[in-house]
């Protein structure tokens, strides 16, 4: 898909300020949905089932079929909100909003409206640079998910051009939360950094309580980012756009990006704005239009006749607020400090979006050097190299194991990274990669002397180099018994066997 014409990000900050929003959706992972006794695929390990296998009639909004709430999805819910700085609601009730689209079986959505679980918050987001930036909560509120749609034909997965599409109702009633910020100004050119930086935040937060995998890319966490443009000296709010599903970090990033220079050609060309959804494509880091936005009075909202007003006690909200994880930034502050990280090293980890992963890492065994080193090093090339998220290539528990192989000495760093590719292949485990490949160095000292005698009888000259006390020139000897090893030899163990060797 080609660019629309686009201003200068400068040029276009010069002459109007970005006015961001954003509607993060978090996926809950209950044991089953929101309204049925349905298995739900953003349980952990429920991901992967066939096609329409995790349903029931309240699923597909059946004839005679009644929903009845989650009660453990309830309380995720009244938990991610206090993390969020939120108040709880005495009382919210469930609406119907009503809209037609093929993954959704009865025509309407159980969400909240007028009345949410938790409203009124702030999350302080952190930086590249380490700056703090507060960014305003309106509501976070309660909801079901759609199923999905899979669009067959065409060249781009999407409904444009497909010759047909296939709908997966296992998604339909997975329990949801939505966190919907206030207009959010003052960005300015950080705007597109704020994006990446807000939704990584509200990820360690989710994993932090525990109620959510909140992985991306399996669309766990999935965020709508509003982009507006307003004159300088204006007050009014420009007209906004929404990118929907943008499904990762770097994703929102050159999203709001877009958008800005974008947006900013047509109102310098005399244009206007349409308040619409669009798509974002990952392939041409453009956006497309959706359809025109509706607004609330649209969807034809009006209460959930078959459930009851959720008032949850006074005593359970503060049960929850009690068990509340700590903060992100205090709890980034004391891994900081407990990894003896620098500044810059730490901020390589944070602005990956790779906490999360170091930190299971670490917990699983391995040294929060090597951690940090194989995160943001080897794995993220692999990722941007083929545009995914670091974290969907490889667990970290995987990653531990492959840093015990090469502490142990069983792995050389360069044997490592082919290891790494066989575990991102699907090869199975380090260990398992390892024995099939035959990648193992080779400690057995008998058949590298055999490798370094070849080799100096090969190189007379440089044996005679190395008698002289040149020992410099022992490289040539090592780099061609590691070529004889095929890479499978330690090379400091080498240079000692070399010099012994040569000098006898």
């Amino acid at each position: 898909m080609a660019k629309a014409p686009l201003m200068d990000f400068d040029k276009a900050l010069e002459l109007y300020e970005p006015v961001l929003g954003f509607e993060v959706h978090v996926e809950l992972s209950t044991a089953t949905k929101m309204f049925s006794d349905a298995p739900n695929p953003a349980a952990p390990g429920g991901h992967g089932a066939e096609p329409n296998t995790q349903i029931t009639p309240v699923d597909l909004g059946l004839p005679g079929s009644l929903p009845v709430v989650n009660e453990q999805a309830v309380k995720y819910s009244i938990s991610l909100g206090l993390a969020l700085g939120c108040s709880i609601a005495e009382s919210s009730r469930f609406a119907r909003k009503n809209y037609f689209y093929p993954d959704l079986a009865k025509n309407y959505q159980i969400s909240q409206f007028d009345e949410p679980i938790a409203f009124e918050g702030s999350v302080e987001v952190e930086l590249e640079d380490g700056t703090a930036f507060t960014i305003p909560i309106e509501r976070a509120h309660m909801e079901e998910d759609a199923g999905k749609l899979t669009h067959v034909g065409g060249s781009t997965g999407r409904i444009q051009g497909a010759e047909y599409s296939l709908v997966d109702y296992n998604r339909a009633g997975v329990p949801l939360v939505e966190i919907v910020t206030k207009p959010i100004v003052g960005a300015e050119g950080r705007a597109p950094e704020l994006g990446k930086a807000y939704v990584s935040t509200i990820r360690d937060i989710v994993r932090s309580l525990g109620i959510s995998e909140a992985r991306m890319d399996r669309g766990n966490l999935r965020c709508d980012a509003n982009v507006s443009l307003r004159p300088r000296g204006q007050e009014k709010f420009g007209t906004r756009t929404e990118t929907k599903n943008v499904n990762s970090f770097r994703a929102v990033e050159r999203a709001v990006r877009y958008e800005i220079q974008r947006q900013a050609h047509i109102l310098s060309q005399g244009g206007t704005i349409t308040q619409e959804t669009r798509h974002w494509h990952e392939d041409t880091g453009t956006t497309s239009p959706g359809r025109p936005k509706s607004d609330a009075d649209d969807y034809r909202y009006f209460p959930e006749p078959d459930l009851l007003p959720v008032q949850p006690s006074a005593e359970l909200v503060e049960t929850l607020r009690a068990a509340l994880p700590e903060a992100p930034s205090a709890h980034r502050r004391r891994l900081k400090e407990a990894w003896g990280f620098t500044d810059a090293e730490f901020r390589d980890v944070v602005n990956g979006g790779l906490l999360v992963e170091v930190e299971e890492t670490v917990a699983a065994g391995g040294a929060p050097a090597q951690a940090r080193k194989w995160w943001t090093g080897e794995i993220t090339r692999i990722a941007n190299a083929t545009s995914a998220e670091p974290a969907s290539l490889i667990a970290p528990l995987h990653v531990s194991e492959l840093i015990a192989l090469v502490e142990s000495g069983t792995l050389t760093d360069r044997l490592a990274r082919q290891v790494l590719e066989g575990v991102i292949a699907g090869e199975g485990r380090p260990d398992d990669v390892v024995a099939a490949r035959g990648l193992a160095v080779v400690s057995d000292d008998t058949a590298l002397l055999a490798a370094i005698d070849e080799a100096l009888a090969s190189q007379p000259d440089v044996l005679a180099k190395i008698k002289d006390g040149k020992v410099q020139a022992a490289g040539a000897i090592i780099g061609a018994v590691m070529k004889a090893m095929k890479g499978q030899a330690d090379a400091a163990r080498v240079r000692e066997l070399v010099l012994e060797r040569a000098t006898q």
